[in-house]
């Protein structure tokens, strides 16, 4: 590394520590809001119940091989005025697996989740105040994040 290039990141590492130190930076500023990830599952199965069957395409394995990387698709391109794209998974200890809000995109999310264990997985599509949904039960053979 050359001096200068040490020097400038050593200035902007003190400058976000001083941010930080001040209050000016807050970790809620950059990373997600992690009380909305932290839904009991009981309270996501009522939130299915009490939305409809969604007209979109959603995507899972029926058995994932490994637990650690388990892809998922919505596609809502059809719907127009998609807002926000949602996977919980039922058995994990953090339901809310993702979620995306979307502004003036098209509605098509393809993801990677981690599952501990076999699992309902539901997938939520919102779109002119409407929320709908489509489940599908996923396998997990190996891994995960229950080990």
């Amino acid at each position: 590394m050359k001096r200068r290039l040490f020097l400038k990141s050593a200035m902007a590492g003190s400058a976000v520590a001083t941010a930080v130190g001040a209050g000016l930076l807050t970790p809620g500023m950059v990373f997600a809001n992690s009380a909305s990830f932290k839904v009991k599952s009981d309270a996501a199965t009522a939130l299915v119940a009490s939305v409809g069957q969604g007209s979109f395409k959603f995507k899972a394995p029926k058995i994932a091989e490994n637990g650690a990387v388990v892809p998922m698709t919505v596609d809502a391109s059809k719907i127009k005025g998609v807002t926000n794209i949602s996977f919980y998974i039922k058995n994990n200890s953090t339901p809310l697996a993702a979620s995306f809000n979307l502004s003036g995109a098209q509605g098509h999310v393809s993801t990677r989740v981690k599952m501990g264990k076999t699992s309902l997985v539901i997938a939520l599509v919102t779109a002119g105040g409407t929320t709908t949904s489509k489940t599908q039960e996923v396998k997990v053979t190996i891994g995960g994040c229950g080990g």
